[in-house]
């Protein structure tokens, strides 16, 4: 069958949307389907992928203060559509492109959106009372759960929303992680060496540096070990609209920023080589960097506000409050475990989430 996935917001670099849909596409390919993702460009591009999916990208402008991520036009997606003729709809976008499940209804496309996100955190980020914003949230996924034949979320926190509605057709599909390419054997020692210089742990934090992950945290949680006269430095990979900000709280401590890194073997040879990473976004629907980390035999911290506490287990990190300190507690418990006992049970974990099971999932509610 021919499935089109659609997307806004498809990181211009890289990302936690563009990977997954990447994987998902090139599974469905894998599996003898036609694939076509449509997504947002800088102009008119028409390209076959290496994993045979073709990516049709759509004129549209900048977002400000994202970093280059796009929005495409409704209108212009559905005139692409009617000229693809899918036999299915995946859509990973709740809010611009919410709309597409009605256009497929009408051509008797059967539809799934998948909801990467949670619509009342994300109004609670805008300042709106937790009372309206549940309200708000509810009223919206009501009205996205009718227009589509199946709403797909990755973790039962993503999933608590639709639940909190009592919505008839959702279902739970994890996503997975490259085990080939983070793997504890990218290891690099010297590297670590020269990036951690004379401190005793190496610490990461990778993803984009935007206000919604907190990254402030992680800066933070470096101070209080430093107080406590641990040795540690912490690296961050990754840009984004907080670069600057982030740099000016972390003046005077042993923080270096690499700035964005190109490679995904890069960022595995830094996953691989740090002691802890850290994942402090208390709204992540899934957290495919700490998956990665966990992968590379890194123990995480993350935050237990999010889905993160589903997947990170207590022999391969821990989940704790949003506070430096807590964080800081966490690190540090993790650095007095034998390190290949925890190195080896986060890679253990971490392979319960291969892609194919994931692709065969996301087929599985497709049809």
């Amino acid at each position: 069958m021919h499935i089109v996935q659609l997307a806004n917001f498809y990181g211009p670099r890289s990302g936690g949307l563009r990977t997954a849909l990447h994987h998902l596409g090139a599974g469905y390919v894998a599996s003898g389907h036609q694939v076509t993702l449509v997504v947002p460009g800088r102009r008119y591009a028409d390209e076959t992928l290496p994993s045979g999916v073709r990516r049709f990208s759509l004129p549209a402008p900048r977002i400000p203060g994202t970093g280059g991520y796009r929005a495409v036009d409704p209108h212009r997606v559905r005139a692409v559509l009617e000229r693809l003729e899918p036999d299915r709809l995946e859509v990973s976008d709740r809010l611009t492109l919410r709309g597409m499940g009605v256009w497929a209804r009408r051509n008797g496309v059967p539809s799934m959106v998948i909801s990467h996100e949670r619509l009342d955190r994300l109004l609670e980020q805008f300042l709106m009372p937790e009372p309206v914003a549940r309200r708000v949230a509810d009223v919206a996924n009501r009205r996205m759960a009718r227009r589509y034949d199946t709403v797909v979320c990755t973790t039962a926190f993503a999933r608590a929303e639709f639940d909190r509605i009592a919505a008839p057709n959702v279902r739970r599909v994890p996503l997975g992680v490259d085990l080939t390419t983070f793997a504890p054997a990218r290891r690099d020692d010297g590297w670590r060496h020269t990036l951690s210089g004379d401190a005793d742990a190496l610490i990461v934090h990778c993803g984009r540096l935007s206000p919604e992950k907190h990254v402030e945290r992680s800066v933070d949680t470096v101070a209080e070990l430093i107080e406590a006269g641990h040795r540690v430095r912490l690296v961050i990979a990754g840009d984004g609209p907080r670069r600057r900000a982030l740099e000016r709280r972390a003046r005077g401590l042993p923080v270096t920023f690499l700035g964005f890194l190109s490679g995904r073997s890069d960022v595995a040879r830094l996953l691989a080589s740090a002691d802890v990473s850290l994942a402090p976004g208390p709204h992540e629907t899934f957290g495919l960097a700490a998956l990665e980390a966990l992968a590379s035999g890194t123990p995480v911290v993350v935050s237990a506000s999010s889905a993160l506490r589903e997947i990170v287990r207590p022999g391969c990190g821990a989940a704790v409050d949003d506070r430096a300190p807590a964080f800081a507690g966490a690190v540090t418990g993790l650095l007095e475990r034998p390190e290949d006992a925890r190195r080896a049970a986060g890679r253990a974990r971490a392979e319960e989430f291969a892609w194919p099971r994931s692709v065969q999932g996301m087929l599985s509610a497709l049809t």
